[in-house]
């Protein structure tokens, strides 16, 4: 059965129907829920799911689905009864990597890195108040340490957290960090008062490792890249093993400062 078949049954508005302004507003948070809510799952959804996990009315949800497939913005997967993203929302973002300098040399950077270290190399932003690996390259480790381009993290679980965060006032901090964001995989709870004089040490360091945050394997290294003068636009983080010596330390993150310098705009 093809795609098309399979949503002509789902109920719709009339096409010549005009919504009033609130109806669009509305319905265009609903549209850029659904997409959050794909991307942080990362894996195609059952639509029922999909009402269910945004709180929204089935019908609504199976009327925005239809309307985003037929778009091409999304598709459906497997038995015709899940969603994901579709070809065009790729196209997007290949163009929009094509016009973002930053992006475009990043890429290149990591990939560099990685290649030069043998470690996983990572290009990481600020996006939705949280830390979101924007590029990934993989190491030449026997063991390779995953790093999963488009994964979110909370802030206080990693280095670049501390950096992306330097430079804004305590209750900007604050409002950014929720209570569960402070608590790490393993059930530890960073205070958040040791958090904050993270980010300042980070800020007057100009760079920032932490170790056993995310998982008890490995540390974090990272250095800022900066899109203007005291603002930090991006990070470039190796993840190495835990137990990398000092000095292997030390010369990666001199690399790591290195690198990012080069990509920043001074």
């Amino acid at each position: 059965m093809q795609e098309s078949e399979m949503l002509t049954g789902w109920p719709g508005e009339g096409a010549g129907e005009e919504r009033p302004a609130g109806s669009r507003e509305k319905g265009l948070n609903r549209v850029l829920n659904i997409l959050e809510f794909l991307h942080a799952n990362q894996r195609a959804i059952g639509i029922g799911e999909l009402a269910k996990g945004l709180n929204a009315p089935r019908s609504t949800t199976y009327t925005l689905v239809r309307e985003l497939v037929e778009a091409g913005l999304l598709e459906m997967a497997g038995d015709g009864n899940r969603v994901y993203f579709g070809k065009k929302l790729y196209l997007y973002g290949m163009a929009y990597m094509r016009g973002n300098d930053l992006l475009r040399r990043g890429r290149q950077e990591v990939d560099t890195l990685s290649r030069e270290t043998g470690e996983t190399s990572e290009l990481c932003m600020l996006q939705s108040g949280r830390y979101t690996i924007i590029h990934s390259s993989p190491g030449t480790r026997p063991f390779r340490i995953s790093s999963a381009t488009g994964l979110q993290i909370p802030l206080p679980w990693t280095a670049s957290g501390r950096l992306l965060l330097a430079g804004l006032d305590r209750s900007r901090i604050e409002a950014m960090v929720t209570e569960d964001d402070l608590v790490l995989p393993d059930g530890r709870k960073i205070e958040i008062d040791d958090f904050i004089d993270d980010i300042a040490r980070a800020r007057v360091t100009g760079y920032c490792v932490t170790s056993g945050l995310v998982d008890a394997y490995t540390k974090c290294l990272a250095a800022p890249v900066f899109s203007a003068p005291g603002k930090v636009e991006a990070t470039m983080c190796l993840v190495v093993p835990i137990d990398t010596s000092e000095a292997r330390t030390g010369e990666l993150v001199a690399l790591l400062r290195e690198r990012a310098a080069r990509l920043s705009i001074s």
